[in-house]
């Protein structure tokens, strides 16, 4: 089924946050209509599409409902359970499929899709008991990473153990969950790719970003990564294959991390658009949202060339401590682009929007944009 869906259409999403909202906004101005379906009501996605859907992701015969009103179903994050996706297939298309979903929503199976096609990735092991910690200690050596094989984002479900570290109370932390216990990464920085693919198997990556996180949470991405030509060629080549590998129809996030050795291994998969790429909504020819819609509808895929330097800088919650930020200061500088997402409360951690900005070099464009995000506490 690789007919094109035209604009006219009725575009489905699962989720209804801040990347539904962005990928909604991209759609309407391709002509698309869009009904988002969530838990909830009053969403950021909610407010811009033409239809907002209230169900519970299990619920079937809501959602059967809501299938048979779309042309095309795609997805905003990945916690959306991988049945949901099943019971949608029945009734419309849905990109990327299932399996994608089913794959990429839990870590164990994610690093053993990867581990199994040959893609570089730290070793791990399965935790579900105390002695299975014990174990995986001993294998893989300390210090390690201990995290929740399920929804898990932004750092949460996440924990370093160390020689030090009580076992007893890291496996409590687990809180009854299954855990992927991975070996430690000495890396240098983080990078990601998005990327796209068609049904017809056409791809098209964007430029590799640098990512800085604070607090495990992305603070700062900027493009191109500071990385050489060739482990930037590898980050796209190895993107491309995963893609291929699982069939993706859509949109997909390969999140890395180089090595002090200088070598690339896999951290995370991401079935979606991602917060690293913001900054192609201003510094691309075409936004990773445009390129998700494009990619799910068959449409042919945009170009995915910078068009300068760029950075992006999140606005998380605590901004709003101590009032209203300052929008107009940190809007003084004409360059700067500024996106809410239209979220009700503002919490301490809590992405409430980005700021992106382009220079004449990446130092130009981090020094704008974070610049103009102090300049909100004013």
């Amino acid at each position: 089924m690789n007919f094109p869906i035209l604009p006219g259409s009725t575009l489905g999403i699962l989720g209804s946050g801040q990347l539904g909202r962005m990928l909604a906004i991209a759609a309407r101005q391709l002509g698309y209509r869009v009904a988002v379906y969530s838990p909830d009501t009053d969403t950021p996605a909610g407010q811009v599409a033409d239809i907002e859907a209230v169900g519970d992701y299990l619920d079937e015969e809501r959602l059967a409902d809501f299938a048979q009103r779309v042309s095309v179903l795609t997805f905003e994050f990945e916690n959306v359970p991988s049945a949901a996706s099943e019971v949608a297939a029945r009734h419309t298309i849905v990109r990327p499929g299932g399996n994608v979903l089913h794959t990429t929503q839990e870590r164990l199976r994610e690093k053993t899709f990867l581990r199994d096609h040959g893609f570089p990735t730290t070793p791990f092991r399965a935790v579900k008991t105390y002695a299975d910690l014990h174990a995986a200690a001993r294998d893989l050596g300390l210090p390690a990473v201990l995290k929740t094989a399920s929804f898990g984002y932004d750092g949460k479900g996440q924990q370093k153990v160390f020689p030090q570290s009580d076992p007893a109370e890291v496996f409590a932390n687990l809180k009854g969950a299954e855990g992927i216990y991975e070996a430690f990464v000495d890396f240098e920085k983080e990078i990601s790719v998005v990327a796209a693919r068609t049904a017809d198997g056409k791809f098209a990556a964007f430029p590799v970003f640098e990512n800085r996180h604070a607090n495990h949470i992305l603070d700062v991405t900027f493009a191109p990564a500071a990385i050489e030509p060739r482990l930037a060629k590898e980050a796209v080549e190895l993107a491309a294959g995963i893609l291929e590998k699982l069939g993706v129809v859509g949109l997909l996030t390969v999140e890395l991390f180089v090595t002090k050795s200088g070598r690339l291994m896999v951290n995370e998969l991401a079935p979606r658009t991602h917060n690293s790429g913001h900054l192609t909504m201003d510094a691309c020819v075409t936004s990773q949202f445009e390129q998700q819609v494009r990619a799910v509808c068959c449409l042919p895929l945009g170009s995915t060339a910078l068009r300068a330097p760029a950075a992006m800088a999140n606005v998380l919650g605590h901004l709003w401590e101590k009032g209203e930020p300052n929008w107009a200061a940190a809007l003084a500088d004409p360059h700067v682009k500024l996106h809410l997402y239209g979220k009700a409360e503002a919490r301490k951690g809590r992405k409430m929007g980005h700021l992106n900005a382009c220079g004449r070099s990446v130092e130009a464009a981090i020094a704008r944009v974070t610049a103009a995000r102090e300049r909100l506490l004013t």
